[in-house]
């Protein structure tokens, strides 16, 4: 920042880095060596839908784009209950790779087609043997990720998700503001 941004108190806005997400799979080789969690085959992108034409002309392309694909995964989208929408790809749990592409081309589509504000963040759920599963949960905004374990219907395993911050530290960008590692309770996969 310089001297006059600084004076003035402003700041320029914090720039994602949706190439993050490739790195993805490498983590995931990690995280089923050091803690037993295998990926669960799917993965979402979580984004406030806009009004108009415009946008439902982009969800509809971006869709059909997804289903085109060779292996075409299952595609499928909602709304949570606090008006959140979730676009939901479901494939082949051994194809990071492909997810990890997947939901760089959702993001993408949404950010060239001027969505990018309504973006909150992506997810790719991970399960062990004995039930626990978590979200890896890369902030759209802030270009971070962090782990979101619930444990119940309003708790979650905030001992999980330190472990997995701390294993996955030197391999992704990782949210140092534990403020910001938000709950996203009934997020598809968990």
């Amino acid at each position: 920042m310089g001297l006059w941004e600084a004076m003035r108190a402003r700041t320029q806005p914090k720039r994602n880095n949706l190439d993050a997400l490739f790195l993805v799979p490498s983590a995931a080789i990690t995280l089923q060596t050091a803690l037993g969690f295998e990926p669960t085959g799917s993965g979402s992108v979580c984004y406030r839908s806009a009004a108009g034409a415009a946008f439902a002309q982009t969800q509809q392309d971006v869709v059909a784009l997804l289903r085109d694909d060779a292996e075409a995964p299952q595609v499928s989208v909602s709304e949570d209950d606090y008006g959140f929408t979730w676009l939901v790809v479901t494939g082949d749990p051994g194809d990071m790779s492909g997810l990890c592409t997947d939901l760089h081309a959702v993001n993408t589509t949404l950010e060239l087609n001027g969505f990018d504000s309504g973006l909150l963040c992506s997810m790719v759920p991970f399960a062990n043997a004995s039930g626990q599963r978590f979200g890896l949960t890369y902030l759209y905004k802030q270009g971070t990720f962090y782990p979101f374990s619930p444990s119940g219907p309003q708790s979650r395993d905030t001992l999980l998700e330190l472990s997995v911050r701390d294993l996955l530290a030197d391999e992704l960008p990782m949210e140092p503001d534990l403020q910001r590692w938000l709950a996203v309770w009934k997020a598809p996969g968990l």
